[in-house]
């Protein structure tokens, strides 16, 4: 008996679990550490996580504080006729970005909610590729020019209706609404614009048959005369151009501008590219950031607080001219090549034009007959290729002169008539309660 080894009875709690039908190999478990690895995974993990989850809650709460500040603006009972406050907001495309829409979308996150919270409505403008928002403004400029000036009559659906406003009661409105910009790059194509449009001539233009016209006698699509070799003109290095508008000769501009706006100036910068990625993870991390900018920055113009516009920069404060100029730091340093490499596209292209011209004419004119690879896939035709190379003289020219307007060696361009006119939005006197800082 002394011999026999006999295990040991379970006693407690394990006596009694083991007739539930628990496995005994669950009873006899004892946990240990997890390995080195494991526990360094397992940290990083719980820190990032618990990093985002901090920074978005973070985010909710600074929106709700500003949203709860303004709400009570939107409760304000408006006349019959009377139409809500309406901003209009500038932005543009990010250079090197193919999202033309990366400034309105920060817009549509950050500053929109607190507008809206306040009751107030508006109105995008967006410039979808490099100069089209600058172009925007000086045609609407000048749309308003010509019918002021008696040459065009007003839209006949706003005479017609109901709820007609006159057209300088509107404008009354808009001077007061105020205006977004979002970015430097929509800054500068603003700028542009009211110069432009306060500048330019009030004679119809139709840029499409300007171009049509430039490029008729450059000769690249001249019949070469027999026994005489062809010799179009030289393609060189498009130039723009000159940034500075040039007053027309139908309608002299006019000497004074009427009241601009006051401008609610949005920092902002899109990063893109394998250099930037760490801002781009540092920015993802810190959303909070953003969403407190964009909710001061709707603030600021919600409240109504201005004061005028710095053209020179200050023993104490810099320049209006220099806002977000830091942040041309980080425009793509492909776009630096834009004008070179627009140049070598144009070049190639030429290049290759006479032999595709000459297939298109003998085709046409049955010189011979076409190859089994042209049967199956029939080459462009004379017609095709000019309104191909009207085409890409329009995207190249475009490339260029929006480029032009907004690379970082430009500086904004300032019209002497605009000096006293033009006002920012600024941080009102009081502040918002400590909830809302981190």
């Amino acid at each position: 008996m002394g011999g026999e080894n006999k295990s040991k009875a379970p006693s407690g709690v394990k006596a009694v679990l083991q007739y539930t039908g628990i496995p005994p190999s669950w009873l006899d478990y004892r946990p240990k550490l997890p390995s080195r690895n494991w526990l360094i995974f397992w940290t990083v993990t719980s820190t990032v996580t618990g990093y985002y989850v901090y920074d978005r809650r973070e985010c909710k709460r600074i929106r709700q504080a500003y949203v709860d500040r303004v709400s009570h603006l939107a409760e304000r009972p408006l006349g019959i006729l009377e139409p809500p406050r309406k901003v209009r907001v500038y932005g543009c495309k990010w250079p090197g970005d193919e999202d033309y829409n990366a400034s309105i979308k920060y817009f549509r996150r950050y500053i929109k909610p607190i507008l809206v919270a306040a009751g107030i409505d508006y109105d995008i403008v967006n410039g979808n590729k490099s100069g089209e928002l600058a172009q925007k403004i000086a045609d609407e400029i000048r749309a308003r020019r010509r019918v002021e000036a008696g040459l065009d009559s007003p839209p006949i659906h706003l005479l017609a209706t109901p709820t007609y406003v006159p057209p300088e009661v509107l404008e009354k409105r808009a001077v007061e609404d105020g205006a977004v910009i979002i970015g430097r790059p929509a800054f500068k194509e603003f700028m542009l614009g009211l110069a432009r449009g306060w500048t330019e001539g009030l004679q119809p233009v139709d840029r499409d048959e300007a171009l049509a016209n430039a490029l008729a006698d450059d000769g690249h699509f001249d019949e070469p005369e027999e026994g005489v070799a062809h010799t179009p003109k030289p393609v060189t290095q498009y130039t723009p151009p000159p940034i500075t508008p040039t007053p027309g000769t139908d309608v002299a501009p006019p000497a004074t501008i009427p009241p601009i706006p006051p401008l609610l100036l949005v920092s902002f910068v899109d990063y893109i590219g394998f250099s930037q990625i760490p801002y781009m993870l540092w920015d993802w991390f810190n959303q909070r950031e953003r969403v407190r900018a964009g909710a001061e920055a709707a603030y600021r113009l919600v409240m109504r607080q201005t004061r005028p516009f710095r053209e020179v920069a200050t023993p104490t404060s810099p320049s209006d001219l220099a806002f977000d100029k830091d942040k041309e730091a980080f425009f793509k340093s492909s776009t630096a090549e834009i004008p070179v490499e627009t140049a070598k596209s144009r070049e190639k292209y030429y290049a290759e034009l006479p032999a595709r011209l000459q297939v298109a004419r003998e085709l046409a004119r049955g010189v011979r007959e076409p190859t089994k690879e042209e049967a199956a896939h029939p080459p462009p035709t004379e017609v095709e290729l000019r309104q191909e190379r009207m085409n890409k003289e329009k995207v190249w020219r475009n490339r260029v002169d929006g480029w032009e307007i907004i690379k970082p060696a430009q500086k904004v361009f300032f019209d002497e008539r605009l000096r006293g006119l033009l006002s920012v939005y600024v941080d009102p006197e009081e502040t918002m309660e400590s909830e809302t800082k981190v």
